[in-house]
């Protein structure tokens, strides 16, 4: 049952976030068993830790959804993006934050123009969240971009 006061924009937002965020669960497990064939365990690790993060994200956009009265709906998955190099899996994973980065950025504006202080604080949440994790992939590619680096098969960090 939809309550009449839900802001069918939000509602929009929240389907294209789980969608994404479904898909960035999908595409973490992915590059987690695609690095392990590589003999990265610790990197794998690392893949597989995001992908639970972001499952935990859709938990939560699922709890939101349901509290608006709404069934959650992904209404399509992205096929994951894999690659040759770490690095290249990376730049991959970097551009998927960025649109989620968007998408927050602009769900946080519109409840923010419209008043709706509750998803205003949620969407502003997982904004800073998917900043934080877009920050540590720019770290991660930087740090592989310097002269003599090499991947540990056993940490995640170089």
């Amino acid at each position: 049952m939809l309550y009449a006061n839900a802001d069918l924009r939000v509602l929009g937002y929240l389907g294209r976030a789980l969608s994404l965020e479904l898909s960035a669960v999908q595409l973490y497990s992915t590059q987690a068993r695609l690095v392990a064939t590589w003999g990265l365990t610790g990197v794998s690790k690392r893949f597989s830790n995001e992908a639970s993060e972001e499952m935990a994200h859709a938990d939560r956009i699922i709890g939101r959804m349901l509290a608006l009265g709404v069934a959650p709906n992904a209404s399509q998955l992205r096929p994951p993006r894999l690659g040759h190099s770490l690095q290249e899996l990376l730049q991959h994973n970097h551009a998927f934050e960025s649109e989620l980065i968007r998408l927050y950025a602009e769900a946080t504006q519109h409840c923010a123009r419209s008043g709706d202080h509750d998803n205003r604080l949620f969407f502003e949440e997982l904004l800073a969240e998917e900043q934080d994790h877009a920050a540590e992939l720019v770290k991660w590619l930087k740090e592989l971009e310097q002269p003599g680096a090499t991947v540990n098969k056993n940490r995640a960090t170089f």
